[in-house]
């Protein structure tokens, strides 16, 4: 799996969520990206999640693009 965002060729970061949040995946995946998605607008306005794989969360650095 790369960690090169297909869109603009940056590199994505790669960061981590709790478990509590990683349980509910499977069981409801919608609820399951919201709360990613609300998980770092708080801790990383700007920043967009791309894509979930166990343990990683990848996000793209869209500060000042107007995203």
């Amino acid at each position: 799996m790369s960690s090169i965002d297909e869109i603009t060729g940056k590199p994505l970061l790669r960061s981590m969520i709790g478990d509590r949040i990683w349980r509910i995946k499977e069981s409801d995946p919608v609820a399951f990206k919201r709360e990613v998605r609300e998980y770092f607008a708080r801790g990383y306005p700007g920043w967009t999640v791309v894509r979930a794989k166990h343990p990683y969360i990848f996000l793209r650095d869209d500060r000042g693009q107007g995203v």
